[in-house]
């Protein structure tokens, strides 16, 4: 894949219109290419992948020194990095997604009408995906293969700070889609970080079919407040656990131990932990004494206070606030189903957890908790493509239409009614 030079500001515009044009032509030559095809070029990319990892690691150690200069943020420092364990994910991620079933073309539903007629729905790409993302330059092979193997072509608009990471993952995927005789505009990376671009991108409906914003709120805000294409999206994830009275304590403490401190920077982070009354004094001593070991500031109620001191005021703010960051929300709740309107007044419908023992009350969680993922007895840190079986993800989703939940290769595929007959004329 060719990367065109930067353009300069003025002609922001009309770049964009011709990547969008190059895109759409891309996106009908893709609908030819088969499994074989795809699957070929995606292995091709996580080989380049593997051969750059010395390229890749000098490149990210610049876009880090350049990041703390501009001080950004420890959390989103952290999703910048490639360390060598993201980039063997990075590469299993490519390769997981060659091994998945490839959905497109796949016809459910056929049966013959009255008519005589058969009438199905066939699995079919979206067309051209627009993804605009911060920090994680690990999106960018994510989108690449998403996007390749369900058929789409995409063009990629990385942040600068991740922007030498993002230009080496580039080469890498440039030289596989050559390996494999792809056409090049299958892939497009924007060559410039102007914020222009974006506006430019989400407002082309006649070349793009869809954006997916990955990153902070303001950017997805953003998006969201003014595209003309449709929004794949999340914007926060303010997501729970709560502890019910018929909980095992170990597992109880154990979930809420790694739901908050395993990674404090992802989505699927937990920020507010509910426990039962019944149990708050078994269950928050245990607790706290993890967060205070690995210094994580707990923010209580005043029922929460009482068992753990230390615990700081929390405001009405607290509830509705994804802290990316070693602070959590605790809240003693009377009973279920003051723990379920507090997930549904206060949540961002990502990801919430109850952990029970209670088979009645974990089958009411699941159908009463209005979030993408509704989990039992499991840390809200599985709520990711990867774990899901989906290879990689391109981003959450808590749309209610279309695709809800990490998307993979079935949310970047829409269904067509196809239709069968013998020389049948209607009636």
């Amino acid at each position: 894949m060719q990367q065109t030079a930067t353009p300069r500001v003025e002609d922001i515009a009309q770049y964009m219109q011709e990547l969008g044009r190059q895109a759409r032509v891309a996106s009908a030559a893709l609908r030819r290419v088969d499994s074989g095809r795809k699957n070929a070029a995606l292995e091709a990319i996580a080989a380049r992948l593997d051969g750059a990892r010395p390229a890749l690691a000098a490149a990210n150690r610049d876009d880090l020194a350049r990041g703390r200069e501009n001080g950004l943020s420890d959390a989103l420092l952290d999703r910048l990095a490639l360390t060598p364990d993201r980039i063997d994910a990075m590469i299993l991620g490519v390769r997981q997604v060659a091994a998945l079933a490839d959905p497109v073309g796949q016809i459910d539903g056929l049966s013959y009408r009255p008519s005589g007629i058969q009438v199905g729905q066939m699995r079919v790409p979206l067309g051209v995906v627009g993804i605009i993302y911060e920090s994680r330059p690990n999106v960018t092979v994510e989108a690449a293969s998403l996007c390749l193997k369900s058929g789409n072509a995409c063009i990629l608009r990385g942040g600068s700070e991740a922007a030498s990471s993002n230009a080496t993952i580039a080469e890498c995927i440039s030289d596989g889609l050559a390996d494999a005789g792809l056409p090049a505009a299958a892939v497009q990376v924007v060559a410039t970080t102007d914020r222009a671009a974006v506006g430019e991108l989400i407002t082309m409906p006649q070349f793009v079919d869809v954006i997916v914003p990955r990153g902070g709120k303001s950017l997805i805000a953003r998006v969201a407040g003014e595209a003309t294409v449709p929004v794949i999206k999340h914007l926060d994830g303010v997501c729970h656990v709560y502890i019910d009275a018929s909980a095992d304590l170990d597992k109880a403490v154990a979930i809420a131990d790694n739901a908050k401190t395993q990674r404090y920077s992802p989505c699927n982070t937990m920020e507010t932990l509910l426990v039962h009354a019944d149990i708050a004094g078994q269950v928050l001593p245990r607790v706290a004494a993890i967060y205070r070991d690995k210094n994580v500031e707990m923010r209580g109620c005043p029922r929460t206070r009482e068992w753990v001191d230390d615990a700081l005021a929390a405001t009405p703010e607290d509830w509705a606030t994804e802290y990316l960051a070693p602070i959590v929300s605790i809240r003693v709740v009377d009973d279920f189903d003051q723990a379920v309107d507090h997930i549904n007044t206060h949540g961002s419908q990502h990801t919430d957890a109850i952990v029970t023992e209670n088979l009645t009350l974990a089958r009411r969680f699941l159908g009463e908790v209005d979030s993408s993922s509704v989990i039992v007895n499991a840390s809200t840190r599985f709520a990711d493509g990867f774990e899901y079986g989906l290879g990689a993800e391109i981003g959450i989703s808590t749309n209610k239409l279309h695709a809800r939940g990490p998307v993979g290769l079935e949310g970047l595929t829409t269904r067509k009614y196809v239709v069968f007959g013998d020389g049948h004329v209607r009636s």
